[in-house]
């Protein structure tokens, strides 16, 4: 495809937590389709190396920000940066996100905070820093990435389902308070997808997921990034405060 008639053509995103995972399919999905993308995460740039030449390579134009999505002011200037950089942000997909373990009679309270502070915080604060901007030129896209866990929850995952579940809610009041500005907010709940965060998490734990998805398996990155792509694209114009899910079965609505 030729970069310039993509879906996304000429759009500036930024994708946090877009190294690996979900991520870093989205980034190169958004590059496919014409837009321009700067990657933020915790990683350091070394790192992205291989990704930025990906994004070079489709003819797009990338740039990588190190930044902890949880610190007010290492996004704030991670932000300044790319609209130093790109002019506008168009697209804000809040990707970034960590998984742990624990049953909640056992779960480390630094845990608790640690999970909310990356999923739910870092999502809120890359927001606030980005959406005056889109409000002032007049539009764009903001993107959550939930997880069926947040509509359903999940045994050893209170910490992680709660801080998803708080991404959704997130989803539906900003879309109500913005989209009048021409600034639509969606989300989107994979169900358990072959990534590193799901190599992390225990056999116990994949065996019984996997027992009870009806479609029994779990999902590729490549079938999550077409939602993204959608949601950040003309065709997605009538849809606010939604949650899409590519799961596999595991909800259904």
């Amino acid at each position: 495809m030729n970069a310039a008639a993509g879906r996304l053509a000429s759009k500036k995103a930024l994708v946090t937590g877009g190294v690996q995972g979900i991520g870093r399919g989205i980034v190169l999905g958004f590059a496919a389709e014409g837009a321009d993308v700067a990657v933020l995460d915790i990683r350091p740039e070394s790192d992205a190396s291989s990704l930025l030449e990906a994004i070079a390579n489709a003819g797009r134009r990338g740039l990588y920000v190190q930044a902890d999505v949880s610190s007010e002011a290492e996004v704030e200037r991670a932000v300044q940066r790319v609209m130093a950089a790109f002019g506008r942000v168009d697209i804000l997909v809040n990707n970034a996100g960590i998984v742990l373990e624990s049953l909640v009679t056992e779960m480390p309270i630094a845990d608790w905070d640690h999970i909310i502070d990356v999923n739910l915080r870092g999502v809120f604060v890359c927001t606030r820093f980005v959406l005056p901007h889109m409000v002032e030129q007049g539009g764009g896209r903001i993107i959550n990435m939930a997880s069926q866990l947040g509509q359903i929850g999940g045994r050893t995952m209170a910490h992680y389902s709660a801080s998803k579940a708080g991404v959704i809610g997130f989803t539906r009041a900003l879309a109500r308070e913005v989209a009048r500005d021409k600034v639509l907010v969606n989300a989107i709940a994979p169900g358990p997808i072959n990534t590193d965060m799901l190599a992390s998490e225990s056999e116990e734990w994949k065996r019984a997921k996997l027992a009870d998805l009806p479609i029994g398996r779990f999902g590729e990155v490549h079938e999550v990034v077409p939602t993204a792509v959608f949601l950040a694209s003309d065709d997605s114009s009538y849809y606010v405060g939604q949650v899409l899910g590519p799961n596999g079965g595991d909800v259904m609505f």
